[in-house]
């Protein structure tokens, strides 16, 4: 596994970062054996120091983890005692619905665009090239390829939790069609079906 270690400005010990590498990879192999890359960031606020670990386990499947703690080897503790107990989750949840991963359809491929208005404030509902509420344009910053899966609801709200995510769109594996979970301002998930808009 392609692991990287850095610091927002802050210097990393050479021991920091082999542990860090060592104990993600003792995770990954229990939980998770195929695992691709993981990227763990340290940053300092006031007096604690947060260790922030976004994790690429398998085909479609990221997790993050985050951790605060007045040292930064506590603070990567908490963060990746969090990756474990997603990874856990995510394994009994596989186990529970007996389903074989390689069997699945291949995902299909998309591309997912960070967008920036003029004033340098990320606009996450400005379309490409849109005015931004301000009257600035919106313009693409970065893209970066995901994968769309074919998923139960379950398994999309799975998911979603494990990467932390405020939403995930998915190929509703029942209707066919492109649907998207979210979570709410309250707490509970939403669930955004197209296939269901004729019916009732």
């Amino acid at each position: 596994m392609q692991i990287t270690v850095s610091g927002k400005q802050l210097d990393l010990s050479d021991a920091l970062c082999t542990r860090v590498s060592a104990h993600l990879e003792t995770i990954a192999a229990k939980y998770f054996g195929h695992a691709q890359e993981a990227q763990v960031t340290f940053s300092r606020a006031r007096s604690f120091f947060t260790c922030d670990i976004n994790l690429h386990a398998g085909r479609g499947l990221r997790l993050r983890g985050e951790g605060e703690a007045l040292d930064a080897n506590t603070a990567f503790d908490d963060a990746a005692e969090h990756i474990a107990k997603r990874l856990r989750r995510y394994r009994r949840r596989v186990n529970e619905h007996a389903r074989d991963l390689a069997s699945r359809e291949r995902p299909e491929a998309a591309r997912q665009f960070v967008l920036e208005r003029a004033n340098g404030e990320t606009d996450p509902e400005a379309g490409n090239g849109e005015a931004a509420p301000n009257g600035a344009i919106a313009r693409v910053v970065a893209e970066h390829p995901v994968e769309i899966g074919s998923l139960s609801v379950d398994e999309a709200v799975m998911q979603m939790d494990l990467a932390d995510q405020p939403l995930l769109m998915f190929r509703n594996r029942e209707s066919r069609t492109l649907n998207v979970v979210y979570r709410r301002s309250d707490g509970t998930v939403g669930w955004i079906d197209p296939g269901t808009a004729g019916s009732g």
